[in-house]
Order: structure tokens, then C-alpha cells, then sequence
């Protein structure tokens, strides 16, 4: 029996009926990616130039074509970003994967996502395009580095304090925007997520209404980096590091973002109800026993650090 990597349900192939489904009504089967992991990577570095997304991690553009039951690659136009297995970092489809299963468990919004196989039988991530409508149509987003005025080689040139100030200046509704950003802030520190930049944010522009997209690029990159250094990308209170519960409730939640007490006591509630599942999704997910191991350990000394 096997585990579904879009839905993680038991299933006879390689995916359950649930998964196909999720993906389109119409799919009655997969066929795995054409590709190995280091070809897709090498695609990823050949058509670079040539697509919209970038960034460290190697990154495709696909459609799903229904009818041939399988992903294809493409220069524009696609619906899914894919993310190959890295050379020089282990499990990071599988670690992404599981982190953004973790977010949608506490209340996160998230794109539909799962893992791929591949024609070496290796696991690729893949995203479905928040910013598409059919397929041409797109959705007006920007990130927080150009709301901000900042781009690649600045986007870490910023505090959450003044992510707080973009969502203020430039959401519709930023009092439930800033709700949004305090449970994810908190995640992040809590799943070792240190890599929150200011490309990571972005607001969505939908008819008259500016709002935080679906978060994505969640990640677990205390378990991934050889030697982490900080806790947060960006600083909360002037600091990466050493933090606890008063910076993000008290100082973050309480006194920078304003938000009531009870809204506050809520989300906290919340994530601690979570904290079994979350353990149980660790434990079955494609992460190696080793990984596992590792990403129990941070939630464990995040989560006292936070709920004593």
C-alpha cells in the first residue's frame, strides 16, 4: 500500500482517487514527470531566462494536460510551478510539502500543492498558480520588496514591523490582514521557517479588494541549512534571535499590530490544538525517519518556548 503524495491517504498506485481528483475532475491517471531530478534541473537552468519565476531553488513552469494524464513543461503560460529535488540540499520537496500541510492545519490559506514522481522515481513539488485565471488570464500580485522599494540582493534590508506597515498602507482591510501575518509569523518561528524575506509576502489585487495572497514557499529551512544562524529572516523587535513568547503576542500581536486580546488568545489556542496532529503529519510524511527526527526536535523547543 501506498501513501498518496497529494493527499497522503493510503492508495493502490502511485496516487489515490482524491488526489487525481483534486488536480482535475477528469484525471484518471498520472503518468509520472518525463524527467529525472537532474534533468528537471537542467531544464530549470535552460529556461530561466525565459520565465517570470525565479529564485535559489530551481524552479519549472507546467500545465496540466488532462487528456495525456500528465504535467508538461512551458516556457509561459503555466498553471503550476514544479520544484525538483535540489543538488545541494536533501528532502526539500518533501520538507516544503509537509510545512504547507502544517500551515493549512492552523488555519493558514494555501494554494493546492503536493508531490510529483518522477521518471527516476524521485519526488518533485509542485504549486498551483494563485495569480491565473483560465489560461491566459492573470491576477495582479506584488511582493512586499516592491511594495517596499527593495529586489533580490535587498529583500532582506527590512523588520516586520515594517511588513506590518506595507499591509497597513496597502490592504483594503488591513485589521483582518494583520491577523493573517501575526498566525503566520508565528508559524514560521515555529517550523524553523527562516527565510520569510520580503519576496515571501505579497498582496493580491482582486476587483477593488488588495488582500495577502496564499502564503507559500513555507519551508523548514532550520533542518535544511548545515549551520542556521538565525530564527526569522527578517527582525521582530530587533532581533532575529532568542525569541519568545512576549515578541510575538505581547510586543508583535498586542502593541505593533494592535489586535485584541481574545483574537490573540484564539490563534494561540489554535495552534496548540494542532500540535498532535501536526506530529502525526510529520510522522507519515515523505520525509526520511532521520528528517523526521530533526523537524520533531525544532517543534518541540519552538513550542516551549511559546507555550512554556
Amino acid at each position: 500500500m501506498n501513501l498518496c503524495p497529494v493527499t497522503y491517504e493510503p492508495c493502490e498506485g502511485l496516487y489515490s482517487r482524491n488526489g487525481l481528483r483534486r488536480l482535475s475532475r477528469q484525471l484518471s491517471d498520472l503518468q509520472p514527470l518525463s524527467f529525472t531530478s537532474q534533468e528537471l534541473r537542467q531544464e530549470a537552468s535552460a529556461r530561466a531566462s525565459k520565465m517570470s519565476i525565479q529564485g535559489v531553488q530551481p524552479k519549472l513552469s507546467a500545465r496540466l494536460q488532462v487528456k495525456e494524464q500528465r504535467f508538461a513543461l512551458v516556457d509561459s503560460g503555466g498553471q503550476y510551478i514544479l520544484k525538483p529535488q535540489t543538488a545541494d540540499y536533501l528532502q526539500v520537496p518533501e520538507n516544503e510539502d509537509l510545512t504547507m500541510r502544517l500551515a493549512a492545519l492552523v488555519g493558514i490559506e494555501v494554494p493546492l500543492h503536493g508531490l510529483l514522481y518522477g521518471r527516476d522515481g524521485e519526488k518533485t513539488y509542485f504549486i498551483k498558480r494563485f495569480d491565473r485565471i483560465g489560461r491566459k488570464g492573470k491576477i495582479h500580485v506584488e511582493d512586499f520588496a516592491q511594495l517596499g522599494g527593495r529586489n533580490r540582493d535587498t529583500k532582506y534590508r527590512a523588520s516586520m514591523e515594517q511588513v506590518a506597515k506595507l499591509i497597513e498602507s496597502f490592504c483594503t482591510f488591513p485589521a483582518v490582514e494583520k491577523v493573517k501575518l501575526l498566525r503566520l509569523t508565528l508559524f514560521s518561528f515555529l517550523v524553523g521557517n527562516e527565510d520569510m524575506h520580503l519576496k515571501n509576502f505579497s498582496i493580491i489585487r482582486n476587483e477593488e479588494v488588495i488582500s495577502l495572497t496564499p502564503a507559500y514557499d513555507l519551508l523548514n529551512t532550520t533542518i535544511v541549512l548545515p549551520q542556521p544562524e538565525e530564527e526569522l529572516a527578517l527582525p521582530l523587535n530587533a532581533r532575529k534571535n532568542k525569541l519568545m513568547r512576549q515578541d510575538f503576542l505581547d510586543y508583535f500581536g498586542k502593541k505593533r499590530l494592535e489586535l485584541p486580546e481574545r483574537i490573540i488568545e484564539k490563534m494561540v489556542t489554535n495552534f496548540a490544538k494542532v500540535r498532535s496532529e501536526w506530529e502525526v503529519l510529520v510522522g507519515i510524511s515523505f520525509l526520511s525517519d532521520e528528517m523526521k527526527g530533526k523537524y520533531l526536535k525544532i517543534l518541540d523547543e519552538r513550542f516551549a518556548r511559546i507555550f512554556g
